[in-house]
């Protein structure tokens, strides 16, 4: 059986790895911003039911989660909680089925960060404004962002 050569054995790394990238990530800042520019007025307190859909690290000190596929809230940390970014699973502190500002946590590799405000995110409009944006880009032949 014969080896393939060292050239050979690269070339096939790069189409792979050309093969495993995906869309280009959008820079953290302006998911942040995005995010934030969608965010309500802070609240002292949200309910929840012991469990979240999904949830995305915004950084070191903001944090994403869904309380269901539509209802989304942006949590700012009290800092430092420099785990986050890199966290696989979180837990969160909650009394009585509320998460609640400036007494609850987000649980990151043991840690408790505590939560500094709780944002609800109206992402139905986010959602729908991101629609536009992509149909507009499309219909001028630009990329998406």
């Amino acid at each position: 059986m014969r080896l393939p050569s060292p050239l050979a054995a690269l070339c096939a790394l790069a189409v792979l790895a050309a093969c495993a990238s995906t869309a280009p990530r959008q820079d953290p800042e302006s998911v942040r911003a995005r995010y934030a520019s969608y965010a309500g007025e802070p609240l002292d307190r949200i309910t929840w039911l012991g469990r979240f859909d999904s949830w995305e690290s915004l950084g070191n000190n903001q944090l994403l989660i869904f309380t269901t596929p539509r209802d989304a809230y942006l949590l700012s940390i009290t800092p430092p909680c420099t785990d986050l970014p890199f966290a696989q699973v979180i837990g969160v502190t909650a009394t009585a089925s509320t998460i609640t500002a400036r007494l609850d946590s987000i649980i990151v590799k043991g840690w408790r960060c505590q939560i500094a405000e709780i944002r609800k995110v109206d992402y139905a409009r986010m959602r729908a404004d991101m629609r536009q944006e992509a149909e507009a880009a499309k219909a001028a032949g630009k990329p998406p962002h």
